[in-house]
This record gives C-alpha cells, structure tokens and sequence, in this order.
C-alpha cells in the first residue's frame, strides 16, 4: 500500500438477537483485507468507513495493519453480512489517487 495520510484496529462486530432476546455477539465469519502497492492510506479509509461502517481513526488502524502485516481483519458477523460488506469492497474500484490502481483491493469473507 502506498502512504498519503498519517496502530491495530478494533473491526466492527454485529450484534445477532437470541430467541430469548438477549443480545448476544455471534460473529462466526469475518473479512480480511490483504495488501497491495495500488492504493493509499487514504482510499484505504475511505472505503474502509463506507463499506464497513468503521471510524475514521479504526480504518486508519487497520490501514496501517495491513501495510504492515499484508493483512488485517476488517469486520466479523453472520455470513450475508459480511458477504454484503464484502461486495461492497470490491465495488469500490480502483484508487484514484495513483494512475497505477486498477480495481479495489482485495478482500475475503472467511470462517472465523
């Protein structure tokens, strides 16, 4: 990933409501976002806080942890959930920052 802009994030969690209508967190998939040399900080952010309801400042985390690490999880909840999320990663194109970007990162919804 190339840096435009200036940590580990927390990913979002789901809440999914039991029969007996206590809450409980049952995030059994999640997304990983892995890196590449096609997109910013930046777009990182921004596509991180539209697809996946993230802060600025928990995108920006992760941003950073997949820079370092070649990849960072992104969000955990039920299947569809992260299925949705995660199309709406790889529709948010390439970055237009750098002319060398051609397409979204890539991303993968995987068994927790």
């Amino acid at each position: 990933m190339t840096k435009s802009s200036n940590s580990t994030a927390q990913p979002q969690t789901e809440k999914v409501t039991e029969s007996d209508s206590q809450t409980a967190f049952a995030p059994l998939f999640k997304i990983v976002l892995f890196d590449d040399d096609e997109h910013t900080y930046d777009y990182v952010v921004e596509m991180l806080v539209a697809c996946c309801g993230l802060s600025r400042g928990s995108a920006f985390r992760c941003a950073v942890e997949v820079d370092l690490s070649g990849r960072t999880t992104v969000f955990y909840g039920p299947l569809e959930s992260c299925r949705r999320r995660c199309d709406k990663i790889h529709a948010f194109g390439a970055d237009p920052r750098l002319p060398r970007s051609k397409g979204p990162m890539k991303a993968e919804v995987q068994a927790r």
